[in-house]
């Protein structure tokens, strides 16, 4: 696959996640829907407590989230 045709940015993550947690990504964003008075970093708790996902994948998840939402 050429370069130009990598998914890159917190995208790069969606597989994994959806592998490792047994949920489509967007199952995660409809949760996210829900804490959208949080900021991005109590999101990202949010997720590592109360779902137990990696900090890595759950700050993936919401940067993606906030940029897509306008957030």
């Amino acid at each position: 696959m050429p370069d130009t045709d990598k998914v890159k940015g917190p995208a790069s993550y969606f597989p994994s996640i959806e592998k490792k947690y047994g949920f489509p990504v967007t199952h995660w964003f409809d949760l996210l829907k829900q804490q959208k008075n949080l900021k991005h970093m109590e999101m990202v708790s949010w997720l590592k407590e109360e779902h137990q996902i990696g900090h890595g994948h759950a700050s993936a998840l919401v940067a993606y989230f906030r940029k897509q939402e306008g957030i």
